[in-house]
């Protein structure tokens, strides 16, 4: 009882009286306990990069209106797919998983009507990357990306966002995401601030170390200087003197607890995360300080225009996180449940308003990077869960669409201004060197110096598909 009362009265004092960091340290990403030990922190093999910037569209980027455009939709626009002369694409042995089925009627044919692509396109760069007219500022960097436009999955619904992060449908058991993998593998590049951050929503997933433990979840930040971490502030206005004190009295504290407790293995882990967290109050906020900033780089990333400034802040400080150490930065755009980009209805107006929110910004984010230094060891990938549609639904918008869609990489020794992988004439099928979503996965751990088959947990196995295949095509 006397030990109870002990570990009750302690983890009462850091969560109300040190520093303001207990609820921080005890209540997510800090916390340090696990149940096995983690790998020694080193490379397999040597990297080509250090860093990732992850930039994933909430809800369902239509291809054919963004990095994979379609003219044929222009052409047969207002037939169904079956009257089409590419009713080909709904045969079902093109399917990878006959958990999504194709929609159609009782006669297996598919009445929705070809609805036309919403935007033009033109081609960018020295390879004639065709690219619609939303991402005028992203063609601009065309000659820097790697287009994967043969990407596909199995799960129809929002769920996909898990599935996109982990491999695993949402009716499967939830395990890593490829931002915990990376912070479990990899020593910290740096002791003031943590290896894997989150900005902005999460919905149908809020965790990312599963069973490696919430040691490796993401740290959820928000980009106001005035609150960027819940219960970051010190109680009562503290001074740093008296917060180091206080810092200093947890630790005496823990180290008493480990003689009492030899055997657990998470006090001294917890310790570092209750000095990361000290640290982290005064080296966030700094971060995230735009008031400085030149006005070349507030153009850069537009930050000084209504439509682009938020994006633009967290992407300037995903630049700053990464120039300091952090390994992974997880930026999540399109707020609501299902995520802004899931145009059933007005997908005109709504892709329109999305893709001005995110353009200039990630086209800023690729040439900040770029003439800093930077981009040769991050790696920056634009996703989404899934596409949409090649049909209408209702009159102006397109449905869920796990088929074929796009994303594209660039950095960390990826190759430059190239498309990979196709989809048919109405981008329907991953038809050409078709990927499922951990093949991303494979080729980031890959150019992170990481053997994902060697960072086994003992007790949990990993399916075949859960591992991936190295996108070797676009490795420079």
């Amino acid at each position: 009882m006397k030990n109870s009362n002990y570990s009750s009265t302690r983890r009462s004092f850091l969560k109300h009286s040190s520093l303001g960091l207990g609820s921080l340290a005890l209540g997510g990403g800090l916390n340090a306990s696990q149940a096995h030990a983690p790998p020694d922190g080193l490379p397999h093999f040597a990297p080509k990069a250090k860093k990732v910037i992850w930039l994933f569209m909430r809800g369902g980027l239509s291809q054919m209106e963004s990095f994979d455009p379609k003219p044929a939709l222009n052409k047969y626009a207002g037939k169904s797919i079956s009257e089409s002369p590419f009713a080909h694409v709904l045969d079902p042995s093109n399917l990878k998983d006959l958990r999504v089925p194709i929609k159609g009627d009782a006669n297996g044919q598919n009445r929705e009507k070809i609805y036309p692509m919403q935007t033009g396109f033109k081609k960018y760069g020295q390879a004639g990357v065709e690219i619609s007219d939303w991402f005028p500022n992203i063609g601009s960097c065309a000659d820097e990306i790697a287009f994967i436009r043969s990407m596909w999955t199995t799960d129809n619904n929002h769920g996909a966002q898990v599935q996109f992060h982990s491999g695993r449908h949402f009716l499967d058991p939830r395990v890593p995401t490829i931002g915990a993998w990376i912070n479990y593998g990899l020593n910290p590049l740096s002791q003031d601030l943590p290896q894997f951050i989150n900005v902005g929503p999460r919905f149908f997933e809020k965790k990312d170390g599963h069973y490696l433990g919430p040691a490796y979840d993401a740290i959820n930040l928000k980009i106001d200087p005035k609150n960027p971490l819940n219960y970051a502030k010190p109680f009562d206005n503290l001074s740093r003197k008296d917060q180091q004190k206080a810092l200093s009295f947890t630790n005496q504290m823990n180290r008493l607890a480990a003689r009492q407790f030899p055997k657990d293995p998470a006090l001294e882990a917890r310790m570092k995360s209750y000095e990361l967290a000290f640290r982290m109050q005064e080296a966030v906020p700094n971060i995230i300080d735009f008031t400085k900033e030149s006005s070349e780089t507030r153009k850069l990333y537009g930050l000084d225009y209504p439509e682009t400034r938020e994006f633009g802040q967290q992407l300037l400080a995903a630049r700053r996180f990464s120039e300091r150490g952090v390994r992974f930065i997880q930026i999540m755009h399109g707020d609501g449940a299902a995520g802004a980009w899931d145009n059933h209805s007005g997908l005109k107006k709504g892709h329109t308003k999305l893709s001005k929110q995110v353009d200039l910004p990630t086209a800023g984010l690729i040439k900040d990077l770029k003439q800093r230094g930077l981009l040769d060891d991050t790696i920056v990938v634009f996703a989404t869960e899934f596409g949409r549609t090649p049909g209408s639904q209702g009159a102006d918008g397109r449905d869920h669409h796990p088929f074929g869609f796009s994303v594209w990489m660039a950095g960390g020794g990826l190759k430059k201004g190239i498309v990979h992988g196709s989809t048919d004439e109405l981008g329907f099928h991953a038809v050409e060197k078709p990927h499922y979503v951990t093949d991303v996965h494979a080729t980031i751990l890959h150019q992170m110096g990481l053997d994902p088959r060697r960072m086994e947990v003992p007790g949990y196995k990993r399916l075949d598909r859960d591992f991936g295949h190295v996108i070797k095509d676009i490795i420079a």
